[in-house]
């Protein structure tokens, strides 16, 4: 399942909009903290959505602004997607993890910079995932965006435990 769809889909539910309209309600929403969806694949995606019969072009203007909206199929389809991504359980797929897989493979003093570093960073964000709490709502994202934000920071949070134990464990020669 495409995330990069099934956001596409949601994002057209209230509503015709271009390309730019869908990008700038996702924003609001937050998604750049919690997928990987590039931007630049929105507009390859409603073409392609398009060409599917789950949106139809509702008007085509001047320098390619073209103006998509759902059909009944594509609304069948986001409906489809949302029940499945609520009862599949997926992994997540993080570099880090793939990291730890070889920490074996770098000298001690390399991995304890490195998860200062990495620690440095996850406070950060957790600090900021919580000032950001509420902030998407003043800014017209619906209230449950909130919960988005709140599970990308218990994961961060998660992580940042784990690396605070970890680092002591490293200087001990404990691990790796």
């Amino acid at each position: 399942m495409s995330s990069t769809r099934i956001l596409i889909l949601g994002a057209l539910l209230d509503g015709p909009m271009n390309g730019y309209g869908v990008r700038r309600r996702l924003e609001v929403m937050g998604i750049e903290s919690w997928t990987n969806v590039a931007f630049g694949s929105i507009y390859h995606g409603l073409s392609k959505m398009a060409d599917e019969g789950l949106l139809e072009v509702v008007e085509a203007g001047k320098g390619g602004k073209v103006v998509y909206a759902l059909t009944d199929l594509g609304r069948e389809e986001f409906h489809r997607m949302l029940l499945k991504a609520w009862h599949e359980l997926k992994p997540i797929v993080d570099p880090f993890q793939v990291a730890m897989t070889f920490m074996d493979r770098l000298e001690k003093q390399e991995i304890l910079t490195a998860l200062r570093g990495r620690m440095s960073q996850l406070r950060m964000y957790v600090d900021t995932m919580g000032h950001m709490s509420g902030v998407k709502v003043a800014h017209g994202a619906p209230e449950h965006v909130n919960e988005n934000l709140g599970l990308q920071r218990a994961m961060l949070q998660a992580q940042l435990d784990w690396v605070e134990k970890a680092i002591p464990r490293i200087e001990a020669d404990e691990l790796p």
